[in-house]
C-alpha cells in the first residue's frame, strides 16, 4: 500500500518568518517521508490583496528555495507553483458555479479582510476559499496541514466536495476525496513579537512584530530587544495574563530543541534581561544553516528552475487526471 498523501502551501509574498518555519515547514519537513507531499506556492491567492506585480514571480522563487534550504527533499515531496498549473483555475471556476454564496460571506477571514480592504475590496477575496478548495481537491490528498485559524477553510473544502459528489456522483462513487487536517499543536500558532495575543504575520506593518527567516544577526537582536514583555521576574509557560511570556518561552523551547518541562525548569528564575539574549542566541544559531543553504540555492538559478519545471510536471500529471474526471461528472466534453 503507498503512503498517504499530503498537500500544502504558502502565498509568496512578502517574507517567510519563523511562525512560517515552526507552524508550517518544518512541520513538512518531520513528516514527509511518511507521506507523498505536495508542497507548493500560492501565487494566485497573492491576488486577493494589493500586490507588487515587479515583486511577485522573485517572491516565488525566494520561497521555492526557501522550503529547500529547510530541509524539504526532492526525493519525498513535489515543489511547484500554483499558476504554472492550469488546473486550478479550471477547477476553481467549476466550484465557484455550486458553491452557495453565503457558504462564502459566512468565511470569518473574508468578513475581516473585507473590512480592512473597504470599498477597495475585490470578488477574488470573496471567492478565494473556492480555490484554495481547488488547490486541495485536485491532488486528492488524504490529510492537509493546517493551522487552527485554517480549519474553517478545510471543512469548507470539504463541504464543496461532498455538495459535487451528492449532485454529481454516483452512488457509492464519489467524485472527489474529503481530505482530513493534520493539526500541529506545539508551535502551530507563533504569536506577534509585539503582542503576543496576535498571531505573528508578514501582512503586520511592523516589522518588529517578526523574526523572518532571512533576518541578520543584528536584525533577530533588535527585535528580540524591542519585543513586548511584562515587569514580572520569572518565565512561565501558559498564564494567561502572560502571553507574551508564553510565546517567547515556546520559541525558545522549538528552536533549542528542548523539551517544556527542561525550559521550565531553566527559566524559572530568569528575568527578561538574562533570557533574551539567550533567546537571539537560539535564534541566531537555527536559522544560520537555513540561510545559508538558501543563498546557495538562489545563486544557482538554473537548478531552481529545473527543481520547479519537474514540480509542474508531476503536478498535472495528477491534477489533469482529477480535473478530467470532474469535467465529465458535469457533462463536458473531453477534447479531441
Amino acid at each position: 500500500m503507498g503512503k498517504q498523501r499530503v498537500l500544502s502551501g504558502i502565498q509568496p509574498t512578502g517574507d517567510l518568518h519563523l511562525g512560517n518555519y515552526l507552524g508550517a515547514i518544518r512541520n513538512w519537513v518531520e513528516i514527509q517521508r511518511d507521506y507523498d507531499s505536495f508542497l507548493f506556492m500560492a501565487d494566485l491567492h497573492a491576488m486577493t490583496v494589493p500586490h507588487d506585480p515587479a515583486a511577485l514571480a522573485e517572491s516565488t522563487y525566494k520561497v521555492a528555495a526557501t522550503y529547500l534550504a529547510c530541509g524539504i527533499d526532492l526525493d519525498c515531496a513535489t515543489i511547484f507553483v500554483q499558476s504554472h498549473v492550469p488546473a486550478h483555475t479550471d477547477l476553481s471556476w467549476l466550484l465557484t458555479c455550486i458553491t452557495p454564496l453565503n457558504w462564502l460571506y459566512d468565511m470569518v477571514q473574508y468578513r475581516e479582510k473585507a473590512i480592512k480592504q473597504g470599498e477597495n475590496v475585490g470578488a477574488g477575496l470573496l471567492c478565494y476559499p473556492v480555490l484554495q478548495a481547488a488547490d486541495i481537491l485536485l491532488y486528492e490528498p488524504d490529510k492537509v496541514p493546517v493551522g487552527e485559524d485554517q480549519k474553517q477553510h478545510l471543512e469548507l473544502t470539504r463541504d464543496i466536495a461532498a455538495r459535487l459528489n451528492y449532485q454529481f456522483g454516483k452512488e457509492n462513487q464519489p467524485i472527489l476525496k474529503l481530505p482530513d487536517p493534520m493539526i500541529r499543536k506545539e508551535g502551530a500558532r507563533v504569536m506577534s513579537l509585539t503582542d503576543g495575543t496576535r498571531k505573528m504575520s508578514k501582512s503586520d506593518p511592523s516589522e518588529l512584530s517578526r523574526i523572518n527567516l532571512l533576518d541578520s544577526p543584528e536584525e533577530i537582536q533588535h527585535k528580540i530587544k524591542r519585543c513586548k514583555t511584562d515587569p514580572i521576574r520569572g518565565l512561565t509557560f501558559d498564564d494567561p495574563e502572560r502571553p507574551e511570556c508564553n510565546n517567547l518561552l515556546t520559541l525558545y523551547t522549538i528552536l533549542s530543541n528542548q523539551t517544556k518541562e527542561a525550559v521550565a525548569e531553566e527559566c524559572r528564575e530568569m528575568g527578561w534581561g538574562q533570557f533574551k539574549p539567550l533567546l537571539t542566541e537560539t535564534a541566531i544559531a537555527a536559522l544560520k544553516p537555513i540561510q545559508d543553504k538558501y543563498h546557495a540555492i538562489m545563486a544557482d538559478k538554473g537548478y531552481l528552475e529545473s527543481v520547479l519545471r519537474q514540480g509542474r510536471e508531476q503536478a498535472e500529471a495528477i491534477a489533469n487526471v482529477t480535473l478530467a474526471k470532474v469535467k465529465s461528472a458535469l457533462g463536458y466534453s473531453t477534447p479531441l
